[in-house]
């Protein structure tokens, strides 16, 4: 009988410490590289423009379904973007170029002047985007 004990709490220690250690990792992955900047991020004074960071991923979006993919690293206060269109789209450069005013499409780089848990504000020469938590 309490070699069947043993047996039992061996494993039900062995799967605890898996589990423990499976949530552990997953909750670490879901933001990964973001940071910060981890999180969907509305334009101020737009009802249509939305900027999200996950992971490694960028993602220009607007509430009609449109939107555009990039890679993005975030180095000290710089944002570097590279977008990449899936189906080869001119739409999908138009959006980011001439929707959001990023430019050029393949080779985004802006200054971060403000990221706070509520507020993004990112600049580029005399160009600035706002953007809120969302």
């Amino acid at each position: 009988m309490a070699r069947y004990f043993k047996a039992h709490i061996g494993w039900m220690l062995f799967a605890a410490f898996f589990m423990l250690h499976a949530l552990f990792f997953i909750s670490c992955q879901e933001g990964g590289d973001a940071g910060d900047l981890l999180g969907q991020w509305r334009m101020k004074g737009s009802d249509t423009q939305y900027l999200n960071f996950s992971g490694k991923i960028a993602l220009f979006r607007d509430n009609r379904g449109n939107q555009v993919f990039g890679n993005f690293q975030r180095v000290s206060d710089s944002l570097f973007i590279q977008c990449c269109s899936i189906e080869g789209k001119q739409f999908d450069t138009l959006m980011v170029e001439k929707t959001f005013g990023f430019t050029p499409f393949t080779n985004i780089r802006v200054k971060i002047d403000v990221l706070d848990s509520e507020n993004l504000v990112l600049s580029k020469d005399s160009q600035k985007w706002s953007f809120y938590l969302y």
